[in-house]
């Protein structure tokens, strides 16, 4: 199975960078779904040509019917002996960031190796639009996983977390940094913050990026706390999984209404289950792979240079803990993507048309 990711994952970058190149012309122009549509039809085109069973765990387009790849797509050529992958994605990551020509926007795809048969998944779809979630690095996590594995950051106040995240971390409390997402549900998260005297950094879009920050040693964010996207904490688990970090999620609704038409007959259990990376991507292999559109705490965006794009990628593997940054320099007088949309298997499109 690894000499498999390691023949396999490097089409995963082929995608997301596609996926960036095709998607950034509509930077700043105000058509997130354009965007969102241009950036699936690229992966769309690369998985044409690969000799996988590939199918989409976790989706894009679930909340608000977008133009996207949705959950149960198939993507690969689907031969009969062709091994299976669960995979994951969100082919922008922070389309409204995009469509406002604002900070914070990637490609991101992970995906994980199905054992034989296919019928087992590893990858687990959390079946709530959104998610209560808590993200942190690796000097946590570690702390956590030796003295009180079974800690709860979920159902305690951030009066008592951000205090004893900053006894682990050997910091005031003053000198912690978190992030939230800027929304209005979360407006008890970013007071309690201010209450603690703790820093406090705001984001209005980019789930993925931003609960992955405290994991990146040069991010200077210390800890994620906030309701955000389900889908965007799956893929957030597969990093962190390479990253060594962690994430503690649980699923939210904001009314009754929604909570019975999202889990229809689910118990209760089930619904106030804590999830953290290993129940959400299960086994030790994994691959993600996200390619930056406009630059993030996570990687700087795509930069135009005459006729050439370059474009910055960040690739991980589970199983090894590897990290790999690529930097690749595209030709675009040269540079062709395969669209889907331009008619499937061997058809090509420049990359400025559109």
């Amino acid at each position: 199975m690894s000499d498999l990711e390691r023949s396999i994952e490097f089409e995963f970058v082929r995608a997301t960078e596609n996926a960036a190149l095709n998607a950034m012309r509509f930077i700043g122009k105000g058509e997130k779904e354009q965007a969102d549509a241009a950036a699936c039809d690229a992966i769309q085109g690369v998985f044409d040509y690969l000799d996988i069973r590939g199918e989409v765990v976790i989706g894009e387009g679930i909340k608000d019917k977008a133009p996207g790849i949705f959950l149960g797509d198939k993507l690969g050529k689907w031969g009969a002996n062709d091994p299976v992958f669960n995979i994951a994605l969100d082919p922008v990551d922070g389309t409204t960031n995009l469509s406002k020509g604002s900070p914070n926007a990637i490609s991101v795809m992970a995906a994980a190796e199905a054992p034989a048969g296919g019928q087992q998944a590893v990858m687990r779809n959390i079946p709530s639009y959104y998610s209560h979630k808590v993200a942190y690095g690796p000097a946590v996590a570690e702390f956590l996983r030796r003295e009180d594995p079974q800690a709860n950051f979920l159902d305690a106040a951030l009066e008592e977390t951000l205090p004893r995240m900053a006894q682990i971390l050997r910091k005031r409390i003053t000198d912690m940094v978190v992030l939230v997402l800027d929304r209005p549900r979360n407006q008890a998260f970013i007071d309690a913050i201010r209450r603690c005297g703790a820093s406090l950094r705001t984001i209005g879009d980019g789930d993925i990026t931003a609960a992955v920050a405290p994991s990146l040693p040069d991010s200077g964010i210390d800890l994620y706390v906030g309701i955000g996207g389900s889908p965007e904490g799956v893929l957030t688990a597969t990093a962190l999984r390479a990253l060594g970090g962690e994430i503690q999620l649980r699923m939210w609704f904001p009314n009754a209404e929604a909570k019975a038409r999202q889990v229809p007959g689910m118990v209760e259990s089930d619904i106030q289950r804590i999830y953290r990376s290993r129940d959400i991507v299960s086994g030790d292999s994994a691959i993600f792979s996200a390619t930056g559109i406009i630059e993030s705490p996570l990687l700087p965006g795509v930069k135009l240079i005459g006729h050439k794009a370059i474009t910055h990628t960040i690739l991980m593997r589970a199983k090894s803990r590897t990290v790999r940054y690529i930097r690749a320099v595209h030709d675009l007088d040269k540079k062709t993507i395969h669209l889907r949309s331009q008619g499937g298997l061997g058809k090509e499109s420049k990359i400025g048309k559109g």
